[in-house]
C-alpha cells in the first residue's frame, strides 16, 4: 500500500529521531519512507494494520498533529474523514473565506466543534480532517456544509449544542 503526503508533513510522519514512524510500526507494518517525493508504502502480512497504518499516515498528512493521528492506533471505532474543499469550491477567494468560517476568529469555531462533538478537526491546505467515531464525524461534517452554505455561526452554535444534549458521552475523545 502507498500513501502520498506533502513534503512539508514527511518530517512530521518520521517524528524526532523517528518516534513517530516507531510508534506506527509497533502495530506490526513498516514503512518504507521517500521523503523526495512524500511517498510512504506500507507494508504488513496483515491488510488491516497496513489500512489503520495508512489512515494515521493520512491524518498526519492532511495536518493532525502525530498525538492526534495516533488516537486511530488506540480505538477501533475511530475514523479519518477528509473534505476536500477543492472539489466544493470554485475559487481561492471562496477557499480562504469558508476556512476562515471553518475555523472561527481565533480558532474559536473549530475549537467550539472539537469540545462539543469530542473529534479532532484539521484544517489544512485544500482539505478538512476529521477524526472520530462515525456519529460525530457526521455532526462535524453537517457544521462545515453549514458554514460553506453561509448559516450564521450562532446558527451553528445552536445545532452543536442541541447535538451535544441529545448524545451520551462515548469513546476517548470525551
Amino acid at each position: 500500500m502507498y500513501v502520498k503526503v506533502p513534503l512539508e508533513r514527511v518530517g512530521v510522519i518520521i517524528g524526532a529521531n523517528g518516534s513517530t514512524k516507531n510508534i506506527i510500526e509497533k502495530i506490526g507494518v513498516n514503512l518504507n519512507i521517500d521523503s523526495k517525493i512524500g511517498s510512504i508504502q506500507i507494508n504488513s502480512p496483515d491488510s488491516l494494520k497496513e489500512m489503520i497504518a495508512g489512515e494515521v499516515i493520512k491524518a498526519i498528512g492532511r495536518g493532525f498533529s502525530p498525538e492526534k493521528a495516533l488516537l486511530l492506533l488506540e480505538d477501533e471505532m475511530l475514523m479519518l474523514d477528509i473534505i476536500d474543499l477543492s472539489k466544493i469550491l470554485t475559487t481561492k477567494k471562496d477557499m480562504i473565506r469558508v476556512k476562515g468560517r471553518i475555523i472561527g476568529k481565533g480558532g474559536k469555531t473549530r475549537e467550539l466543534m472539537e469540545e462539543l462533538t469530542g473529534a479532532k478537526i484539521s484544517v489544512y491546505a485544500k482539505t478538512v480532517g476529521i477524526i472520530g467515531t462515525p456519529d460525530r464525524i457526521q455532526i462535524v461534517r453537517r457544521c462545515i456544509e453549514m458554514l460553506i452554505k453561509g448559516a450564521p455561526h450562532a446558527f451553528v452554535y445552536s445545532y452543536l449544542e442541541r447535538q451535544k444534549r441529545e448524545r451520551r458521552p462515548m469513546g476517548i475523545l470525551d
